[in-house]
């Protein structure tokens, strides 16, 4: 009996002393994660293509301030993007290995080169390393009316794929992708 009381008098004053709390999560991700796959469906369970990253906003910046040209950028916000080819594929004309990579870009002015690296995660592209770079990829950039204010990857058909489109403000990148249907 008396462990009884000495149980429920130390849960009473721990409740009423806000001591015991349920877990506290912290605020919302300002740059949420998200995934784009090929085929887009989700009723397609055999997929070839996975990309999963963040999406940052403008918020009244402008992208050259938040993916300077010329400099290596992680792809998104927070950690470095992620790819993964379930399949074989052709990639901007560069033959690339089903598997997981870490996906980086460096913007330009009228092309981004697009780098697939070995290196898995990553936050953000501080510990970037080339040695570790599987290939590099060029790809044309267009602009286009909408503004978009938060970085997007969608993948849309294509004759012989998909293209992976990559878009944040009135900026868009194309990567044309085929894959091995053997696997």
């Amino acid at each position: 009996m008396k462990k009884l009381f000495l149980l429920t008098f130390f849960s009473a004053t721990l409740l009423l002393t806000g001591e015991l709390t349920a877990q506290k999560f912290s605020g919302l991700d300002k740059s949420p994660a998200d995934i784009a796959s090929y085929p887009t469906s989700y009723k397609e369970s055999d997929k070839a293509v996975r990309v999963i990253y963040s999406r940052p906003q403008l918020k009244g910046r402008a992208l050259s301030e938040l993916a300077p040209s010329g400099k290596v950028w992680r792809t998104g916000a927070n950690e470095a993007t992620e790819i993964t080819f379930y399949k074989d594929a052709n990639v901007g004309g560069q033959d690339v290995q089903a598997g997981t990579y870490s996906m980086f870009t460096i913007p330009g002015e009228e092309e981004w080169t697009i780098i697939l690296n070995g290196n898995l995660n990553q936050w953000g592209a501080y510990s970037y390393d080339n040695a570790a770079d599987i290939t590099r990829i060029k790809a044309k950039t267009s602009t286009d009316s909408e503004n978009l204010e938060a970085f997007s990857v969608a993948f849309k058909e294509a004759d012989n794929g998909a293209d992976m489109v990559m878009g944040w403000g009135t900026t868009r990148v194309e990567v044309p992708m085929s894959f091995s249907m053997e696997q």
